[in-house]
């Protein structure tokens, strides 16, 4: 036995008459493409000036002159400049995104040697443009960021390969249960930025920089290590 808690149910017969409404397809207005349009534009300006003027040599006023638009349409875009460089960034990490998915399942090794795999990686995409990456860096020191904006340091995908290559590590026996995983982690990261000073000190390439890397992760390695 069935109870109606809501009345009888109405059925509604369409009239055989009258064809069904075809599906509406979306379409992107004129104002919404053009803004794509100025998107795109303002993010490759971007590029190229943080590229070969750094974060902080380049400003607002540089980037909407170099994309051929007005300052106010840069805003009525993004938040900040440091929005502008996270759009950068996460443009040109899809390829490393695919590059890792590809790779770290194959991955083989001792914890510190996954690691130094990873960072491997890291340093061969940022080769091309070592000083767009310095740009990134330097924008994590910005105080006056938005909250919209991910400078170096904030990237969530990077820090969750990065942890659960150390649980592996925890459960294969070569990362101490008691290691503070989460500051490993910021450790790393923190290493691997500080690595980037030798490109301006020195003139580092990057096989110099792998290789300072290795070694830092290998003393951190004799730090999570069980006892």
């Amino acid at each position: 036995m069935s109870t109606e808690l809501n009345g009888p149910r109405r059925v509604v017969a369409r009239n055989p008459r009258r064809p069904a409404r075809p599906a509406q397809v979306a379409t992107s207005s004129p104002r919404q493409t053009q803004k794509a349009a100025t998107r795109n534009r303002v993010i490759e300006a971007a590029r190229e000036l943080f590229d070969t003027q750094g974060y902080q040599g380049t400003t607002i006023r540089e980037i909407a002159s170099h994309a051929g638009v007005s300052v106010g349409s840069v805003f009525t875009t993004f938040a900040s400049k440091g929005e502008i460089l996270s759009q950068v960034m996460e443009g040109r990490l899809e390829g490393f995104y695919a590059e890792l998915d590809r790779l770290a399942p194959h991955l083989r090794g001792s914890t510190a040697d996954r690691l130094r795999s990873i960072y491997a990686i890291f340093f061969a995409v940022e080769a091309p443009r070592t000083r767009l990456f310095l740009s990134h860096i330097a924008a994590a020191f910005d105080w006056t960021l938005t909250s919209t904006a991910r400078p170096y340091g904030r990237n969530e995908r990077v820090r969750a390969l990065l942890l659960e290559t150390l649980v592996k590590g925890r459960e294969a026996g070569d990362v101490d249960p008691e290691a503070d995983l989460a500051g490993i982690v910021e450790l790393l990261i923190a290493v691997y930025g500080w690595t980037y000073h030798m490109v301006v000190t020195e003139g580092a390439d990057t096989q110099r920089m792998t290789e300072t890397m290795d070694r830092q992760i290998g003393l951190i390695a004799d730090g999570f290590r069980p006892r």
